[in-house]
């Protein structure tokens, strides 16, 4: 491990004193046991406090994978039928349409929806929605009607027109922000309240929240945005503290560590060290591409360009969705094998699971747009030099 160490390192030294260059990275990689690897570089602000293991970061849509965690939960204890309409249990997301384009005056046409939503189609993005970052008519629909981005957290923005009728197909989108209300509507409490009680706790994760406690707001690290000349410059811009709604889509704050232990509970079938949070068979069923061959992963369009690039993972490689994950369904050139889990955050985080060989890894910076070309660059030569390590190690 003291070579892998020295590689690792390189990859993070890399990417920080490059030009063009990350302002900082936090990476860490975990067997089913303990942390195998931790690094950090760089900076948490260009030219300011230097970026930590205990660094805080807005983790977007790596939050994802936690919400569906509740959800599976609920589905464990009986009271969630995954194919019942969702609005059985979140009300609201009865009421919209879809959105069949705009009329000669730009107007929206809504129509109603040729079935309901189920909280399964949710889980896979199958549902209907998208995010206004990677599709034409929601930049529209925020640019010329006022529909606010999820980034604000509030009710709004997530009571958007479908984009198509349950189940035709996949888009990436606001679908688990409704899983959270769905497990709201079930437990009756807020969704952060919800995690606290039986992810966070159970695994031991203390610095993770939608609203950030004092210390994790000092260590929390600047977005930086990505200029057309490579350079990066402070946004100012922070996912909101006390959000109008928690949004199990994109709204937590942690840091790499916290994640981690969330990464081992599923190497161990759902087990943490204070106990179990999910079944065995519930993670074996949840782990399983779930989509149907008309639903197809491609690419992800970058529709505003200052939000995220046209990003995919593994062009030409088949893909799938689980509850809560992208599988690979066969090996990817990193050296992740077929099965494998994994997803991102729009600000260039990124990780894996791979549950077969008992690893996994998390990589964190703060930058817009999206597919930042360093950032996921050096991922990319972080992940395939933890599985050549792996696999090196199985072959001796």
């Amino acid at each position: 491990m003291t070579d892998l160490k020295a590689t690792l390192d390189r990859v993070l030294d890399g990417v920080v004193s490059g030009d063009p260059r990350v302002p900082g990275v936090v990476a860490m990689v975990t067997d089913r046991s303990r942390d195998i690897y931790s690094g950090a570089a760089g900076d948490r602000v260009l030219g300011g406090a230097p970026m930590t293991e205990d660094t805080v970061f807005a983790i977007f849509s790596t939050t994802k994978a936690i919400a569906a965690t509740a959800a599976l939960q609920c589905v464990e204890e009986g009271l969630l039928d995954l194919d019942a309409p969702a609005r059985d249990y979140a009300p609201a997301i009865g009421a919209l349409q879809v959105l069949d384009g705009f009329d000669a005056a730009g107007d929206p046409i809504l129509r109603a929806p040729k079935s309901d939503i189920t909280t399964r189609q949710l889980l896979t993005h199958t549902a209907g929605f998208g995010y206004d970052f990677f599709n034409e008519n929601y930049r529209r629909m925020a640019q010329d009607h006022g529909q606010p981005s999820v980034v604000t957290c509030s009710r709004a923005s997530i009571q958007t027109p479908l984009l198509f009728d349950p189940g035709t197909k996949w888009e990436y989108g606001s679908n688990i922000d409704w899983v959270g209300q769905v497990v709201e509507g079930i437990r009756g409490k807020r969704l952060g309240e919800v995690l606290r009680e039986r992810v966070f706790d159970p695994l031991g994760m203390a610095d993770i929240g939608f609203t950030r406690t004092p210390s994790m707001r000092e260590r929390t690290a600047a977005i930086h945005a990505r200029g057309a000349d490579g350079g990066l410059t402070d946004m100012g811009f922070f996912l909101p503290d006390d959000p109008e709604i928690d949004c199990g889509g994109h709204g937590l704050y942690a840091t790499v560590p916290e994640y981690m232990k969330f990464i081992r509970m599923w190497l161990n079938d759902g087990a943490g060290p204070q106990g179990r949070v999910l079944r065995p068979e519930t993670v074996a069923l949840a782990v399983t591409n779930k989509l149907e061959p008309h639903q197809k992963i491609g690419m992800l369009p970058g529709v505003i360009p200052a939000l995220s690039n046209d990003a995919e993972f593994f062009p030409g490689l088949r893909k799938g969705w689980s509850y809560g994950f992208m599988t690979v369904e066969e090996d990817a050139p990193t050296g992740r094998p077929a099965g494998a889990l994994g997803w991102a955050g729009l600000a260039n985080l990124f990780y894996w699971i791979d549950r077969r060989n008992g690893v996994g890894g998390y990589w964190a910076t703060q930058i817009l747009p999206f597919g930042d070309p360093v950032s996921f660059t050096g991922y990319l030569d972080f992940e395939s030099a933890v599985c050549r390590a792996m696999a090196g190690a199985a072959a001796a």
